[in-house]
């Protein structure tokens, strides 16, 4: 069967609230929420959260993106959280992890520690203030949304991070001053201590060798990566199944779980190729087409099918929910004004469909059942009545009650 190690089976009794079994009763189980993490950038939630709720537009938004995800990337990025050394937009990011996460999304913080967006004001300090205050940062931000947050983007594009030369910023300082693996040794261990039940990843876009290089260098330090990161901003042309192999072959050794961090697949014209850093790319106009939206259909339905299929992946996120986001690509689900795009329906058939359990069940003389479907959470319901459980490993019986 297709994907069988996203698959669990189960035997269940279903009891009433009095606790007698529901005997020789059909019930109907139906998969409430998936155990993969089907993500998304969720910048938008920001705005909706903190006065957008009132506005039909944001509610528009927010209920497609939800309508699609369970897993969702707010932004930290340290030169906007916190413009003023000790005046962090803590309010604004807490009520948008609030509101997803009480929709049911599972919430990402991104990132903890980067060389791009990095606070001006850390420039005045010597290398030590400024590492002692990145790692003051972290358990700052990290023990303030443990519960919310537990899963972050520690250190984000560490291979380019010390030759990092377009303009002078104090991440890029401090790397160069303390080298790759001591600094992210020194922050994987803020971030774990401030929460030992945060997952915990190193995230970039160089998916060569070199970053599998310093990652097992970083293992052998002793830092606690509890994830692998990979970007494929695909602005340039979709990747392709062959090229997508060679990375998930590179990286699937480490046994860490593969999360594919940030995804973008444009319906307009594709940037040049001669391109090397894509935010050089700058164009005042950038429109999704007809053609463009079916391409990227297409493609996004392909990478998805292929990451989903491979045991080591655990999430896929894309990056721009609605076009015009990053760059002013075309590079969403939705269209500026919210219209949903091929690409959207294209995951939701998946998502939503395929990939979804819906199915009836019959109880025997003692209320028992064998179940099995997609991982995740379930609602079993006789129509009146209704309970929960969850599929995850293949599992022994368990008792669900029916009120």
């Amino acid at each position: 069967m297709a994907y069988e190690h996203r698959r669990a089976a189960a035997s269940i009794r279903v009891l009433d609230a009095a606790g007698n079994p529901v005997a020789n009763q059909k019930l109907r189980l139906e998969q409430t929420n998936h155990e993969f993490w089907f993500g998304c950038g969720a910048f938008d939630a920001v705005v909706y959260a903190n006065g957008g709720k009132d506005d039909p537009f944001w509610r528009e938004r927010v209920e497609k993106w939800l309508g699609l995800f369970n897993y969702g990337t707010l932004p930290f990025y340290w030169g906007r959280y916190e413009p003023q050394e000790g005046k962090p937009a803590f309010e604004s990011l807490m009520n948008a992890a609030r509101f997803l996460t009480g929709r049911g999304a599972t919430v990402k913080g991104h990132p903890l520690c980067w060389h791009t967006v990095c606070a001006d004001w850390l420039m005045q300090y010597d290398d030590k203030t400024i590492l002692d205050k990145q790692l003051e940062r972290i358990h700052r931000d990290v023990t303030a949304f443990a519960g919310l947050i537990d899963v972050w983007d520690v250190i984000n594009e560490v291979v380019i991070m010390p030759e990092f030369d377009r303009y002078d910023n104090a991440v890029t300082r401090i790397c160069k001053r303390y080298g790759r693996v001591t600094l992210v040794k020194e922050v994987f261990d803020a971030a774990k201590a401030a929460n030992p039940n945060a997952l915990l990843l190193i995230n970039d876009f160089n998916l060569s060798e070199r970053y599998a290089a310093l990652i097992r260098d970083c293992l052998d330090a002793g830092a606690p990566i509890g994830a692998i990161g990979l970007q494929t901003h695909q602005h340039q042309g979709y990747m392709g199944a062959e090229k997508l192999g060679e990375v998930l072959r590179r990286f699937e050794g480490f046994g860490l779980p593969l999360h594919f961090t940030e995804n973008t697949l444009v319906s307009g014209h594709l940037m040049p190729g001669h391109i090397v850093d894509l935010n050089d790319y700058q164009v005042p106009e950038w429109p999704t087409t007809p053609e463009g939206e079916a391409r990227q259909a297409r493609e996004w339905e392909e990478m998805l099918r292929l990451l989903f299929d491979h045991p080591r992946v655990e999430a896929v996120t894309g990056w721009d929910f609605a076009d015009g986001a990053w760059l002013g690509a075309p590079s969403g689900l939705v269209a500026k004004d919210n219209r949903v795009k091929p690409a959207y329906r294209a995951l939701e058939k998946l998502i939503r469909g395929e990939w979804r359990t819906v199915c009836d069940i019959t109880t025997d003389a003692e209320g028992r059942a064998a179940v099995s479907g997609f991982k995740g959470a379930y609602a079993l319901s006789d129509g009146a009545r209704k309970g929960t459980l969850r599929l995850s490993d293949d599992g022994e019986v368990a008792e669900v009650v029916i009120r």
